[in-house]
């Protein structure tokens, strides 16, 4: 059998149902391997063309999803894990190379993550889902190993 060498685990996060799921699998793996766990918070189209326009503050964006983040730390406190998170666009009005799932694996290999946890969630089109269509392209060209959850 391999043996895994993992030091960080990356989640990507939304908000969803989902998300909190792939949060408590991201932490038990890193509490398994001694690990750190990074949330990654990726904000969805909607979200980024308002802050983009000006029809939101950007401040206030980060204020909403920090309820999330507190729920995390307070998980990965709990499990006696290192932590850290950020925030991320899942989409760009100037850069068409810009998708969740190319979000998640540059910030994989920014912060040298080892292993990453994905929520896989329904396609429902509802806001703020916005990982819904990064599961499958993580899945495909991560470069560490995936665990969709």
């Amino acid at each position: 059998m391999t043996e895994l060498d993992i030091d960080l685990v990356l989640v990507p996060v939304d908000g969803s149902e989902e998300s909190h799921e792939a949060v408590d699998y991201a932490i038990a793996i890193a509490r398994e391997y001694g690990a750190r766990v990074h949330a990654l918070y990726v904000l969805d189209e909607d979200v980024v063309r308002a802050i983009e326009t000006g029809a939101v503050d950007e401040a206030d964006i980060a204020d909403d999803t920090e309820s999330f983040t507190d729920s995390v730390i307070e998980r990965a406190d709990a499990a006696g894990v290192p932590h850290g998170n950020s925030i991320a666009y899942g989409f760009s009005t100037k850069v068409k190379t810009v998708h969740p799932g190319s979000v998640v694996l540059d910030t994989a290999e920014e912060i040298d993550a080892d292993f990453i946890v994905v929520p896989r969630e329904p396609v429902t089109g509802g806001p703020g889902e916005v990982l819904e269509k990064a599961a499958e392209y993580v899945l495909l060209y991560a470069s560490q190993p995936v665990l969709s959850v």
